[in-house]
Formats: C-alpha cells, sequence, structure tokens
C-alpha cells in the first residue's frame, strides 16, 4: 500500500475536493460522478482496503463513518438516505479505500443494483 489513493491525497490536500465535514476520523466529499440528487462519500483518514479486510482493531474507524454519514444527514436536514458500501471491482468498487456513499434527494428503488 505505497501509492497513495485519490482519497489519501485528497486527504493530504495535494488533489482538491469540496470537503464538506471533516472530524478526527473522517471527511465527507461531493462525488464527483453523482448518482442522486445529494451524493457524498464518507472516508477514513485511515486507510482500509475494503470493507471485507476491516480488522477488529479498526472497529472504531467503522462506528465513526456511520457516526459520521448520520451528523451529515442530520447538520443537512436529510432525514431520508441510502448508506452504499462497494467491495471489489464486481461490486462497483473503484477505488481501493474503503468509503460509504451517501445518496438523497430522489426515491431509491429496490433491488438496488
Amino acid at each position: 500500500m505505497s501509492d497513495k489513493t485519490i482519497f489519501e491525497k485528497i486527504i493530504d490536500r495535494t488533489v482538491p475536493a469540496e470537503i464538506l465535514l471533516e472530524n478526527e476520523y473522517a471527511i465527507v466529499i461531493k462525488d464527483i460522478n453523482p448518482q442522486a440528487p445529494i451524493h457524498v462519500l464518507i472516508i477514513p483518514k485511515h486507510r482500509i482496503l475494503r470493507i471485507s479486510e476491516v480488522k477488529e482493531s479498526e472497529s472504531s474507524i467503522i462506528s465513526n463513518l456511520f457516526l459520521t454519514a448520520a451528523q451529515f444527514a442530520k447538520e443537512n436536514n436529510i432525514s431520508d438516505f441510502r448508506l452504499v458500501i462497494n467491495n471489489g471491482a464486481q461490486a462497483g468498487e473503484t477505488v481501493p479505500h474503503l468509503h460509504i456513499h451517501l445518496l438523497s434527494g430522489r426515491p431509491m428503488g429496490w433491488p438496488p443494483g
């Protein structure tokens, strides 16, 4: 894991992004290819490749991602939203750095894929 991902470069401020929220553990940015009127990414500052590779010692990071998603929704008066985590290329993962998509602003169908 020596090469930095685009998310790590955004966290380092070497690549620009619209950061909407930040705390000790995570940042929230606008998705550059939105799939809904509201589409943001909640990204841990500590790089974890994907959800299937989370270690027990990283459980507080995962917990904080969900708390950050809830905080963002509350601060932006978003009551209905979907959270999505892609794991692997077949599931739509394009950046090898765990992140959560928060989507809102339109009806969401089911099944999602």
